[in-house]
């Protein structure tokens, strides 16, 4: 799967993309407003394109919305580890609750509590279509990304450990999308989401939960050092 370019995608798509790099890579200062007629003179657009790119990065939590207008938000670090911590809890509760109860009180009572195979094998061969033909590193794979882990927390059973995941994804979304800049990092993540699937439908549950584990911290290590490089980059830009 390769990355449209400019000339295939639409007018509001190229203002949303070119809007989200520039402040991701603090070509805009956190502390500027953005002002819509100077965004649209220096983007060639008319408002409406631009109000649409506006929407969509506050959803995004790329920017955030005050009484008189948009401004850009950069990753608060201070709060990155606790919804890191959070997130892991959240993710390996899934498998570790199979694996506590296949280990202590056998097969009668897995009866209650299986995962959702069919919907396994569905993100196995997404995943696997993505191994055959990878995107393009892109801050758009984070919504992949989530998306694998939404399913697998969906393919463990608890309906209410996937809403509290799906809002802690929510939160630190933007620092994610640091994640997903180099091929390295893509080609990891494809390879470790396939691993841990893969093993969970083997039934090998330890050592699914112990390839999530790694997989999750090693993700917040890159996210980490990239975030700093934008706070530092946001706040070089603020002094000029």
């Amino acid at each position: 799967m390769t990355t449209s370019g400019q000339s295939t995608i639409g007018l509001g798509e190229r203002v949303y993309r070119e809007l989200r790099e520039q402040i991701m890579s603090g070509k805009v200062s956190a502390h500027d407003r953005l002002v819509e007629g100077r965004l649209c003179e220096a983007l060639g657009v008319s408002r409406t394109p631009l109000r649409e790119a506006l929407v969509r990065l506050h959803s995004d939590g790329i920017v955030t919305r005050r009484d008189d207008g948009y401004y850009p938000m950069f990753p608060d670090l201070d709060s990155i580890r606790d919804l890191y911590e959070l997130r892991v809890t959240l993710e390996l509760r899934g498998i570790a609750r199979h694996l506590e109860i296949s280990g202590t009180a056998g097969t009668a009572a897995t009866a209650e509590l299986r995962f959702d195979r069919p919907l396994l094998e569905a993100i196995r061969r997404r995943w696997l279509d993505l191994r055959a033909d990878p995107p393009e590193p892109s801050p758009d794979i984070v919504q992949l990304d989530q998306q694998f882990h939404l399913d697998l927390s969906t393919a463990a059973g608890n309906p209410a450990l996937t809403r509290a995941l799906a809002t802690v994804n929510s939160q630190i979304r933007l620092v994610r999308m640091y994640d997903y800049q180099t091929r390295d990092r893509v080609d990891a993540t494809v390879s470790e989401h396939l691993d841990i699937v893969e093993q969970i439908l083997d039934g090998e549950l330890a050592g699914a939960l112990a390839a999530l584990h790694a997989h999750v911290g090693e993700s917040l290590g890159v996210v980490e050092e990239r975030a700093i490089r934008a706070v530092t980059a946001h706040a070089l830009h603020g002094r000029r």
